[in-house]
């Protein structure tokens, strides 16, 4: 069984991901730009990155390792930097809610492919009725939230 801590970590970081839009939409508004609000988040998320690597110990990444890196381990920085400009830009057009509500769902969509397929590399987990339902409901309620926004 996983750690309850576990999942009340997630949870919070969870709560904290519609902020991302307010506070970069602010940020680029104060800056001018909101894609220089971007630039200062990943600014920021070095420094807390590598303040929390040097406080828990760990010292310095070997660089040279990063050579042995293929292409696609470098995606993952691009997949941040897309979702982290995306809820800058899109979060003020279509609303805090309206952006998480379509980013849960492209994510839950994709992590049910990426468990059934083993994308990436990922352990093969085959999806079962159960939450091939859920995935139907969430769905579901994307068109409901929708309808209600008169969209």
């Amino acid at each position: 069984m996983v750690n309850l801590k576990l999942f009340v970590w997630a949870l919070v970081a969870g709560s904290f991901i519609p902020l991302v839009g307010i506070l970069n939409g602010r940020a680029g508004r104060v800056l001018g730009d909101p894609l220089f609000a971007c630039v200062l988040v990943f600014i920021v998320g070095l420094v807390l990155a590598i303040a929390v690597t040097a406080f828990t110990g760990r010292g310095m990444p070997d660089f040279q390792s990063f050579g042995q890196l293929k292409g696609i381990e470098y995606f993952a920085g691009f997949v941040v930097a897309f979702y982290v400009l995306s809820a800058t830009v899109l979060a003020g057009k279509i609303g805090v809610a309206n952006f998480i509500v379509m980013a849960v769902s492209g994510q839950v969509i994709f992590s049910l492919l990426i468990d059934h397929f083993g994308l990436f590399g990922a352990p093969i987990r085959p999806v079962n009725l159960l939450q091939f339902g859920g995935a139907i409901m969430l769905l579901g309620g994307l068109v409901i939230t929708q309808f209600a926004n008169g969209k």
